[in-house]
């Protein structure tokens, strides 16, 4: 993918059919050091062709996956009422602890 990005970089900056040398010198200002099979394949996988037609068709392409919604993942739903009650009346609350005044009160 790292490839295909910076192949398609070299195409917006102008160079409508970059080489290997270029797509590296892109990796390259990014910290990425490139693998020449991938970029190989990449290249001839696109040279030549017309970038806009390719990401239109792959839009295309992807306006037909379904996507989201589905409903929620779901949860464990919710306990019976007769289990629920003893575990809310075990679970009392902390006892709050007072506040201590330590002598430098900012609303004096």
């Amino acid at each position: 993918m790292k490839h295909v990005a910076a192949y398609m970089l070299c195409v917006l900056g102008g160079n409508a059919s970059p080489d290997a040398a270029a797509v590296k010198k892109v990796l390259a200002a990014g910290g990425v050091e490139a693998d020449d099979a991938a970029l190989t394949k990449v290249i001839s996988e696109l040279n030549g062709k017309n970038i806009n037609d390719l990401v239109e068709a792959g839009q295309k392409k992807l306006a037909s996956v379904p996507s989201g919604g589905g409903g929620g993942g779901g949860g464990g739903g919710a306990a019976p009422a007769a289990k629920a009650a003893p575990a809310a009346k075990a679970a009392a609350p902390p006892k709050e602890e007072e506040e201590e005044d330590m002598g430098f009160s900012l609303f004096d």
